[in-house]
């Protein structure tokens, strides 16, 4: 059987996570890319790659007919999940609906949507490139971000109407051609929900309660594993995401909790990134990858999952403070401590030259640390971060 995989860049999800599950499931992968020389030298001549303009649905289509008939079509990409589905789609493979998936890429839409459906309303606005906003109409704060944007790129908080038109013309500067959404700004604690279906059966993995960086910029700096948010919670967000159409393969989405109401923040069609989807497949001690594939191959998920229920897990990522070299960090590591496990894995290699970006391009490595216990984990977590060095020389 024949799994096609659309990616933009190699990511950890994939290169530690779908590809060896792909294995695992004796499927032969064939990689579609836009970058086949990154992925060839991350692979070698273990996976058959291909180069195509993977951000259009046409030619993926066409890429796929003239080679090798497809089982699977599925990629993990944000800015893929609606060529990957029109494509599942065009050859009669299970797949995701192309109109969810479009309608949660795009911001704009997502929040029509869920006014419309009555689930959620957002006081949005969408501009077009290179259109200002009547900055008086507008409440404040507010959050301006990209339409289609992903990874704090170009997020910001703005706190009254000559900010908001200063970024309005720094984003169009650095992006010009972007469509951005203007929206209020949601007041609460932070959390994800995880969950996985088959179209027919949704599973909730569990979720997240996230610490961002301090305003202006939202920038993840610490995650810690949520087993199971209180049922009023959750019926919510799920409400919110059945109204939108999610319910087909793995979703990770961001909500904020404020006076015991849940309001999304945003979705993303695809496992949580960043190295969260291994700590979450390590925690909950099942094949987490081979039951996303298989879910694109047609089988449905088993009622239970048998999922562990009794972990504790925290992930955080050290961060460059400066625009510079790095010129010290800690090696990769794994090691246990009184039943707690520690993975420490590099994103940027010592030497290399990187302007802060205020995204999660400034993360220097993710330490992810997995145990039965919050406390022990936590402290097993800030030894390590108390101990490691991270220089970056200007």
């Amino acid at each position: 059987m024949r799994l096609y995989l659309l990616a933009l860049p190699p990511t950890d999800s994939v290169t530690d996570g779908f590809l060896p599950a792909a294995a695992r499931l004796g499927l032969a992968v064939t990689v579609l890319t836009d970058r086949p020389d990154a992925h060839r030298e991350r692979y070698g001549d273990a996976v058959e790659v291909l180069e195509c303009d993977v951000r259009d649905f046409r030619a993926v289509i066409t890429r796929i007919a003239t080679h090798h008939k497809p089982d699977a079509v599925f990629s993990n990409s944000d800015h893929l999940q609606v060529q990957a589905a029109l494509a599942a789609e065009y050859f009669g493979l299970p797949g995701k609906d192309w109109r969810a998936a479009l309608r949660v890429k795009d911001k704009a839409h997502m929040r029509r949507h869920l006014t419309a459906s009555g689930t959620d309303s957002v006081w949005s606005l969408e501009l077009a490139p290179g259109e200002l906003p009547d900055a008086a109409e507008v409440p404040y704060p507010c959050v301006l971000k990209p339409r289609e944007g992903v990874a704090s790129e170009n997020v910001v908080m703005v706190h009254g109407p000559e900010d908001l038109l200063l970024q309005c013309k720094e984003i169009q500067g650095r992006r010009p051609g972007v469509p951005l959404v203007v929206e209020e700004h949601l007041a609460g604690r932070l959390y994800t929900l995880e969950t996985l279906g088959d179209g027919a059966v949704r599973h909730v993995l569990g979720g997240f309660r996230t610490e961002l960086t301090p305003p202006p910029f939202f920038i993840e700096q610490q995650l810690t594993f949520v087993p199971a948010h209180p049922e009023p919670i959750a019926a919510q967000v799920l409400a919110q995401l059945d109204a939108l159409g999610i319910g087909f393969g793995i979703c990770h989405t961001e909500f904020v909790v404020h006076e015991g109401r849940a309001r999304i923040i945003e979705v993303n069609y695809r496992a949580i990134g960043d190295q969260c989807d291994l700590l979450l497949a390590d925690l909950l001690g099942i094949p987490l990858f081979e039951l996303v594939l298989r879910t694109h191959l047609g089988e449905p998920l088993p009622a239970d999952l048998g999922a562990r229920r009794d972990g504790a897990a925290r992930i955080s990522w050290p961060m460059a403070d400066r625009t510079g070299t790095l010129t010290a960090a800690p090696a990769a590591t794994d090691r246990e401590v009184g039943g707690v496990r520690l993975t420490y894995r590099p994103m940027r290699p010592v030497g290399e030259w990187r302007e802060l970006a205020h995204t999660h391009r400034d993360y220097l490595g993710a330490v992810r640390v997995v145990g039965t216990g919050q406390e022990a984990v936590n402290r097993v977590h800030a030894d390590f971060l108390a101990t490691g060095r991270w220089e970056i020389t200007p």
